[in-house]
């Protein structure tokens, strides 16, 4: 079996990708199977998250391109930063990762998708959608973190 140990530089060229969930990106030690097929493990310094695009490098020298898998995602979009405020603030109450975007006064706050959690946004008056994406939560406080499909 193939084992990836370390990060390498960028602009090398991956033989072949694999594609992860968030879940499987914030684990540094796993077994996966390359999207070739061909299964492998990983074993990177503790605490340590992938990223879209981060490329490993296996004891034999050959390259793996990490690829963020679609997820499915509830999205809320805010015109009203104290809405949005809000929300991100219950949210993170909650230790629910979430991925922050916020550009010329409007927000965009997106987590893995959960019912229970809509109904709690759109107790507040804001609209949730649904969309398959990559997931990029904000990395907390400390870096690390983690990431679970149910809610506290």
């Amino acid at each position: 079996m193939i084992q990836f140990i370390e990060r390498t530089d960028e602009s090398v060229v991956a033989a072949t990708t694999v594609t992860l969930p968030i879940e499987k990106r914030i684990k540094s030690r796993q077994r996966v199977a390359l999207d070739d097929g061909r299964e492998a493990g990983i074993l990177l310094t503790r605490g340590e998250v992938l990223q879209h695009g981060d490329k490993l490098k296996s004891e034999q020298g050959e390259v793996v391109e990490v690829i963020a898998a679609e997820e499915k995602l509830s999205v809320v979009h805010c015109n009203d930063m104290r809405s949005f405020a809000r929300a991100c603030y219950h949210l993170g109450n909650r230790h629910v990762p979430v991925e922050i975007i916020s550009e010329n006064g409007a927000g965009t706050v997106s987590y893995l998708h959960d019912h229970v959690l809509d109904d709690m946004i759109e107790g507040f008056g804001l609209q949730v959608a649904l969309t398959s994406a990559p997931f990029n939560p904000e990395p907390g406080a400390y870096g690390g973190g983690h990431v679970h499909g149910h809610s506290h």
